[in-house]
């Protein structure tokens, strides 16, 4: 019954629109009515600008740390569950409540951002890694979308290559979360995924305009 309401107060602050609340605040705008509809750091700076992306982005990583690491730090107790466990139950919740906001009818964001949060506090080597790769796609391909997926995919594997050859050991267990939250992503991504195939997904904001610059100089 503790684990369950560490849970739930985890979902609720993973379920705080933040997108949705910047576009309304500043805009009078809906971001989910635009690009690509949903509630995400890469749609608000598509719809708002980069600098409200780059703010919905920090709070969204934060709503995975504070849910992965202070909320389990409730006077409540683990009910016998390891801490490491705990955190990632929290962190999972989180995610789910950016995904599916009770606050928002249940169209949130992709939960990238905040998944990349909670992993950060609990595996930063790992997320470092995935973060390179996550950089490398971007560069190479310039599709958030394509660069999240392949930071998705890295996280498990890290895990396991750290577990392997570093004097870092996470549970096995984290592994097993981390492979369902990366099929969790790709399922989110799937709209994206279809529009890859096509050849129909855009670039990030802002790169378009710097081919342009690029070609006149």
């Amino acid at each position: 019954m503790k684990i369950a309401i560490l849970v739930v107060v985890s979902y609720l602050i993973g379920a705080v629109p933040i997108a949705v609340i910047i576009g309304k605040v500043f805009r009078n705008t809906d971001v989910r009515q635009h690009g690509s509809g949903n509630a995400g750091a890469t749609n608000t700076w598509r719809v708002l600008g980069w600098k409200a992306g780059i703010i919905v982005l920090i709070i969204d990583m934060g709503k995975g740390v504070v849910t992965t690491t202070l909320v389990p730090m409730l006077p409540l107790g683990f009910g016998g569950l390891p801490p490491e466990l705990v955190a990632i139950l929290c962190g999972l919740a989180a995610v789910t409540g950016h995904v599916f906001p009770i606050y928002a009818g249940f169209r949130g964001g992709k939960g990238v951002a905040t998944a990349t949060g909670m992993l950060g506090a609990i595996a930063p080597v790992s997320v470092g890694i995935a973060v390179g790769v996550f950089g490398i796609t971007l560069v190479l391909f310039r599709r958030v979308s394509l660069s999240s997926i392949a930071g998705a995919l890295t996280i498990p594997l890290s895990l396991v290559l750290v577990n392997r050859y570093t004097t870092i050991h996470h549970h096995a267990l984290l592994i097993w979360l981390t492979i369902v939250l990366c099929v969790f992503i790709l399922f989110t991504h799937r709209g994206n995924i279809s529009r890859l195939v096509r050849g129909k997904e855009q670039p990030l904001p802002g790169t378009q305009f710097s081919k342009r610059i690029g070609r006149r100089k």
